[in-house]
């Protein structure tokens, strides 16, 4: 099972979002039994909560599920217990990174989530608890999930599912 795990920073607009519409990808490539996608905040202010009202009614349009779906806080065990972690912005990544044990210690590539959305300028994800623009970053998630699959499925040589 190749896991990953979706970070922004409060859990609650992006990575969220990243999570749910992954989920569904792959539900539909048929690699629910060998890829697995969770989502975590750096921060801590929202643990426990569901996403965003925001986030829910872009999900709901688009009927992507996501029930069950709470807030947490990223941890030091997320290196080791998953093989991906992407950020869905340059400062969530610097977090992540200034958070990281030693190289020997962890076994997770970490990655910024807009290098899997070719051709757009943007560096980051924009943050939609500040923006309100939760149809603009719906679009940047459903591109880049895509590409992040495929992404995954070529590194893992799971090319012949």
């Amino acid at each position: 099972m190749i896991n990953i795990l979706f970070v922004c920073l409060g859990n609650i607009c992006r990575s969220p979002m990243a999570e749910a519409v992954a989920k569904q990808q792959i539900q539909q490539m048929g690699l629910s039994d060998k890829i697995n996608v969770d989502s975590a905040g750096t921060g801590d202010w929202h643990i426990g909560h569901p996403p965003h009202v925001g986030t829910q009614r872009i999900l709901d349009t688009y009927g992507i599920d996501y029930k069950g779906m709470k807030a947490r806080q990223f941890d030091l065990p997320d290196f080791t217990g998953f093989h991906y972690i992407v950020c869905m912005d340059r400062k969530n990544l610097q977090d992540v990174l200034n958070l990281q044990p030693d190289s020997d210690a962890r076994t997770s590539q970490i990655v910024p989530f807009m290098q899997f959305v070719p051709g757009s300028e943007l560096e980051d994800v924009p943050d939609p608890y500040f923006t309100g623009n939760f149809e603009e970053v719906y679009e940047l998630v459903q591109e880049g999930c895509d590409q992040l699959i495929r992404w995954v499925i070529e590194r893992e040589d799971m090319a012949h599912v």
